[in-house]
């Protein structure tokens, strides 16, 4: 398979795990985060299709296509080992979806830093909410759920909080 294959197979796994999380969490009002922002592609996405929940980004600086920046109010700037606890204490358990898109090429140091924001992760999730990853997460309390049509095993990985 070529890197332009698995690419592919990225983007098509991630818009059909986004659009299966929307979904399955449309009633939820809670928040949406996206973790790492990136050029922009998977904020605009979810800006496009979620309706009455707020979307706040974390990011450690913002290098994204102009047509796709969050406001600054919804723009929560510094190192996710930092602002993901700080997070906790201002939304607690009530993010209805999060998208995580922290990895790089180093498949290595992604699983490692995957393992280290795991635990910072799960406490944000509501009950139902699910967590959309590029890359496999380590969570104690959350499920991970089969995939959607159109995801392809391995590029892209969806998790939910029980709801009791």
């Amino acid at each position: 398979m070529t890197r332009l294959d698995m690419f592919i197979d990225r983007m098509v796994s991630q818009r059909a795990c986004l659009d299966f999380a929307i979904a399955e969490t449309a009633l939820m009002g809670g928040p949406v985060f996206e973790l790492g922002l990136g050029n922009g592609r998977t904020y605009d996405h979810l800006r496009d299709r979620v309706t009455g929940r707020p979307i706040y980004v974390f990011e450690r600086a913002v290098a994204s296509n102009p047509a796709s920046t969050p406001p600054e109010d919804m723009t929560i700037l510094g190192d996710v080992r930092e602002t993901l606890p700080q997070a906790v204490g201002r939304f607690g358990d009530t993010a209805s979806l999060i998208h995580a898109d922290l990895g790089g090429h180093n498949l290595a140091k992604n699983d490692e830093f995957a393992r280290l924001v795991s635990p910072l992760i799960a406490p944000l999730l509501a009950p139902g909410g699910l967590m959309v990853s590029s890359d496999r997460m380590y969570f104690d309390a959350l499920e991970q759920v089969p995939l959607p049509t159109g995801a392809v095993e391995g590029r892209c990985f969806i998790y939910r909080r029980p709801t009791a």
